[in-house]
């Protein structure tokens, strides 16, 4: 008895097409939702962000410089990731004794 695929193609191939396939359609789900218009189901919204030191940013610990606001809307789900290149505040509220 043999198993199925045995001379087909092999897993490694079949892994890297997956992988390519599922690049492709990220980068078609991004392009279309950044170019989307901001009244749509759909949409990336990029925000950089150079400098941010307000009172309130330094309160809650988003201090930071050189920053990307990443907003995603999907219908009524909105989603918000922000990368800082280098945070100005800690990145826990804890204090420093009750790290360990």
């Amino acid at each position: 008895m043999r198993l199925a695929y045995a001379a087909g193609v092999s897993v490694r191939t079949r892994l890297l097409r997956t992988l390519v396939a599922t690049l492709i359609a990220l980068i078609a789900l991004i392009s279309v939702g950044v170019s989307a218009p901001a009244d749509g189901v759909f949409q990336i919204g990029l925000h950089p962000a150079f400098f941010r030191l307000d009172p309130e940013s330094v309160a809650e610990a988003r201090a930071h410089v050189f920053a990307l606001d990443v907003d995603v809307t999907l219908g009524e789900l909105h989603l918000h990731f922000q990368w800082s290149a280098i945070p100005l505040a800690p990145s826990t509220t804890k204090a420093a004794a009750t790290l360990l």
